[in-house]
Order: structure tokens, then sequence, then C-alpha cells
């Protein structure tokens, strides 16, 4: 299985706002640092302004920060949020519907287990299991000495 980049690049715009302490960051900071694209970024920070995740300042001075506490945030919702509707497999609701074996097929229910076993180990963490006592994540986002 693989995350899309869309949910990586929120997971990681999270990471960053939440080591802030509430101190407004921009876009293109958070690009800059994991060389990642900003335009890509100014998707991802909409989506997660829209789900309520984070809010944003206009202005000369303005910027993003979290909405609320790092506490508050669970990575599993967050994750299942953004991947819905990305199948894993095309039987999957999602997918194209198309395999031939669909009606029959075994597989299709042990996935959909293995996928509420992601999600549900995902739903044991937050936002603040991420980063908080987490120097080396601090010192990578070049907040600490």
């Amino acid at each position: 299985m693989r995350l899309p980049l869309h949910v990586d690049y929120a997971l990681r715009m999270l990471m960053h706002l939440g080591v802030q302490d509430q101190k407004l960051t921009t876009i293109s900071a958070t690009a800059d640092i994991y060389g990642i694209s900003k335009n890509h970024l100014m998707k991802v920070a909409d989506n997660l302004r829209q789900l309520g995740y984070i809010e944003t300042v206009r202005g000369r001075s303005g910027g993003l920060r979290l909405s609320m506490t790092p506490e508050e945030i669970n990575i599993g919702t967050i994750v299942r949020t953004l991947e819905a509707g990305s199948a894993l497999v095309e039987c999957f609701p999602g997918g194209s519907g198309g395999c031939l074996i669909s009606p029959s097929c075994r597989l299709k229910g042990i996935l959909a287990k293995a996928m509420e076993a992601f999600f549900e180990e995902l739903n044991r963490f937050t936002l603040a299991d991420l980063i908080n006592s987490n120097t080396p994540l601090r010192k990578a986002l070049l907040l600490e000495d």
C-alpha cells in the first residue's frame, strides 16, 4: 500500500506547523524545508483549511498555523479523510470495478480487513505523538540548533 502524495504532504505540513508552536509560517517555507512543490502544497493547505485543521492569515505578515492542538489531530482520521475515494484495488469503492472475478473473489474481503487494521493502528496516534519531545524532527525542520 502506498499513500498518495497529497496525504504524505498533508502530514508533513501538519508536522511542520505543529512544531511552530502557533507561529505563522508560509507555504513557501514549508515547501523549501521539504524540497517539494509550492503549488502542490497550496492545494494541500487549502484542503487542510477546508477540513478545519489549519487556519490561514492573509496579508504581508500572514501565513498558516494549526487551528487546533496537536493532541486533537488524529493521524488515522486525517489519512482516512484525505484518502477517501482512492481505491486499493479496482473492486474497492473508487476503483474501476472491472475485475472479472470480483463477485467471487475472497481477496477483496481480506484486503478490506487489512486496510481497516491499518487505519485502526493510525487511529492510535495524534500529531502530538509525532512532534512532542522530538528534537531530531525540530532540528530537521530548522527550529533548533
